[in-house]
């Protein structure tokens, strides 16, 4: 970014809420990074009130007065709960209807009955792809485990080679596309396109899944070779149903989302003219809020009807969705509010300037401070949220390309190196019946991979763009 550039932004910001030095600020970032982190790999508090907590101290850190500090943290998570929350909402109602109507074991059955023997883990890093995208990743897990199991222990396969796949499918759907909370939250804080993003995010995904799916699930069933635990195979959702939706319906309602963002970018690079008919008319139908109810609706009927659900059971499903998304909500709000405590603390100028001095692009500068913060408290989302905040001022300058590729990068440094921080290492750990040494050989290496091969893609594109 040219000085030019920087001294624009300096001018459109808003008055900061402290008159601290660079120096101050910084030792206050890592202040209230480290509260963050104390109070939640030490401590076990949740991520919410680490949060509220680390954004209180790195104001009183920065020599804030508190009053305006709460003010900067209480607008931030409102206005990310207000962007943010009903399109977590509209994607868990979504997950839901796909899980307890049997669309997601519909699918998983129709394509293994395609698949045997060498294509199998490529049949499973791509049923985890299309369930992945509107599953929350610990959803998606409990989802699919029982079935990489059954696969495992009936095909005689060894558990890495058909387990890595599925959990790369998942992973790489989380940190990269949207409607993933973090990706989302990423998109609002650096105010990229979220269409752009998603098709660049799809880009990035494909080649980085492949290496760390397939690809790498050669290697890790070399280096762990264990069979699938008879005492971790769990009853699948829809073996108490009568009726399961179809295939192609099931395949349809998933995608309806993807396709009417997507839609909506490519019609705004081709048309580019804000009066154009078409423009206008795609603008509201790939709007993520209309792509997304419009995907609830027709997965009501799709999905719900089709399982044989009365209008009371649908009413239960949505209910039921939406409680465990709580602690999501809060949690992303509260980053929200971390963000603009730092934006508005003059955090993000320093980090401009800090970008310009050392010359760092901002690409790899999102990525690694992403990649400590996920180090250092075991949260894909955390690590996003607050990543995605400190480099937001550099996002001002950026084409739209360029945003979206910063989006992506922030998603994958939140993902690298999954340890024992992390509730989904012990999570793949408990189900795969793995010691902690087998889970890093074979989790922890997938999730480093998946971070450094989507980065050398994203960087790759960036060279294009």
């Amino acid at each position: 970014m040219s000085s030019l550039s920087v001294e624009m932004l300096a001018a459109d910001a808003v008055e900061p809420i402290t008159s601290a030095g660079n120096a101050q600020l910084g030792i206050a970032v890592l202040a209230g990074i480290a509260v963050i982190v104390v109070l939640i790999t030490k401590f076990k508090v949740h991520a919410f009130l680490a949060l509220t907590i680390g954004s209180l101290a790195l104001g009183v850190f920065a020599g804030a007065p508190l009053d305006k500090t709460i003010t900067s943290f209480s607008a931030g998570l409102g206005s990310t709960v207000a962007s943010v929350g009903v399109l977590i909402a509209l994607g868990a109602i979504l997950g839901k209807l796909l899980a307890d109507s049997g669309g997601a074991d519909q699918i998983v059955d129709t394509i293994l009955a395609r698949a045997s023997g060498r294509a199998m883990p490529w049949a499973m890093v791509l049923i985890a792809s299309i369930i992945g995208l509107p599953l929350f990743f610990e959803v998606g897990i409990v989802l699919l485990i029982p079935v990489v199991l059954l696969v495992a222990k009936r095909g005689n396969y060894s558990l890495m080679r058909i387990g890595i796949p599925a959990l790369a499918g998942l992973s790489v759907m989380h940190g990269l596309i949207p409607p993933h909370p973090g990706p989302l939250v990423a998109i609002d804080a650096l105010d990229a396109n979220l269409g752009v993003t998603l098709a660049l995010g799809v880009l990035v995904a494909i080649p980085t899944v492949i290496i760390a799916g397939p690809v790498f699930s050669r290697y890790a069933a070399r280096w762990v070779d264990i069979q699938a635990p008879e005492k971790m195979i769990p009853q699948r959702p829809s073996e108490d149903l009568e009726h399961r939706p179809g295939f192609g319906a099931t395949l349809a309602t998933v995608l309806l989302p993807v396709v009417l963002m997507l839609a909506k970018a490519l019609v705004d690079i081709v048309v580019d003219d804000p009066e154009n008919h078409v423009q206008r008319v795609t603008d509201v139908i790939g709007s993520p809020l209309i792509a997304l109810l419009a995907a609830v609706i027709v997965g009501m009927f799709t999905l719900g009807r089709a399982a044989g659900f009365t209008k009371a059971r649908l009413s239960t499903t949505v209910e039921k969705s939406l409680a465990p998304i709580a602690g999501v909500l809060m949690i992303v709000g509260a980053g929200g509010g971390f963000k603009t405590t730092l934006i508005d603390a003059g955090v993000g100028q320093m980090i401009l300037e800090f970008s310009e001095n050392w010359s760092i692009p901002a690409l790899l500068l999102g990525w690694l401070i992403a990649v400590a913060i996920r180090l250092a408290t075991g949260s894909a989302t955390v690590a996003t949220i607050s990543a995605a905040g400190l480099v937001a001022p550099l996002a001002a300058g950026m084409s739209t390309p360029e945003a979206a590729l910063l989006v992506l990068a922030v998603g994958a440094g939140s993902l690298f190196f999954s340890h024992v921080n992390d509730a989904g290492f012990w999570l793949v750990k408990e189900y795969f019946g793995m010691d902690v040494g087998q889970t890093i050989k074979t989790w922890s290496v997938m999730e480093t991979i998946i971070s450094v091969v989507s980065l050398g893609f994203i960087l790759l594109l960036s060279l294009v763009l």
